[in-house]
């Protein structure tokens, strides 16, 4: 989406608060015991109460109002009554949602107490990708820059990249053009503008960085069992200093 009027740009941080307080009453609700399937009742229900929609649900008639992913669960993950939320687990809750005809998209990562510190090393290297995404997003950038500069950051760390998963345009719809890999890629020629709105959204992994579909269609898992983590947030292009429209305050991402 590119934002053309004040309407557009009122309509995006809306949205994008939206999907901001959601996925912090997600996050601080969430706790050891409790079922993947009630968690995302706490997001279907703030949601509904705002006059919002499920962007997954209204887009693809996903199985839950959020994705949720655990340990090994890359992303997409389906809500289940039969999930159950355990003490040490790294724990992704993504958030995305309609309101008013704009679409917006959030996502972060937990660890679930007690934390570890593998977990916690891999949290925080991806939560400082995502900050160095933000810094790049300038207009005139390359697209696949922005992949580079991640890439080379998380591998400096001991971490890779999901290649098939990363940032995208957002706003009339939950998957936009243009594509915002988190790899060099040579193929994609995208160059940010000045009020396009995207995601960005580092997806790194403990182990080989490739994914697998799961048994319901849906989930995306690690194919060797490693962990990952997602930090996500819905971008405005804007000069030097681009607009984060899903930043809330006291927020995980």
């Amino acid at each position: 989406m590119q934002i053309e009027s004040e309407k557009d740009l009122r309509g995006m941080k809306r949205v994008g608060q939206l999907c901001g307080l959601t996925l912090k009453l997600m996050l601080d609700s969430a706790e050891a015991g409790m079922s993947t399937r009630d968690l995302d009742d706490v997001g279907r229900d703030y949601l509904l109460k705002m006059g919002a929609v499920s962007a997954p649900v209204q887009a693809y008639e996903f199985p839950g109002y959020t994705c949720i992913s655990l340990n090994d669960e890359v992303a997409h993950g389906v809500p289940r009554k039969d999930r159950f939320i355990r003490s040490g687990d790294l724990l992704n809750v993504d958030v995305s949602a309609v309101l008013d005809g704009y679409w917006g998209d959030t996502g972060a990562t937990v660890i679930v107490p007690p934390a570890r510190l593998d977990y916690a090393t891999l949290c925080q290297t991806a939560r400082n990708a995502l900050q160095l995404a933000i810094e790049m997003a300038r207009p005139g950038q390359r697209a696949n820059a922005i992949g580079r500069a991640v890439e080379k950051y998380a591998k400096r760390r001991g971490y890779r990249t999901f290649r098939q998963l990363g940032g995208h345009g957002v706003g009339r719809h939950i998957h936009e053009k243009p594509s915002i890999p988190n790899f060099h890629n040579r193929r994609n020629r995208d160059v940010l503008r000045d009020g396009m709105v995207v995601t960005l959204e580092p997806f790194l992994s403990s182990g080989r960085g490739r994914i697998k579909t799961a048994e319901d269609g849906w989930t995306l898992r690690s194919t060797d069992g490693s962990a990952s983590a997602q930090y996500e947030h819905t971008v405005i292009i804007n000069g030097d200093e681009p607009i984060l429209v899903t930043k809330v305050d006291g927020g995980y991402v």
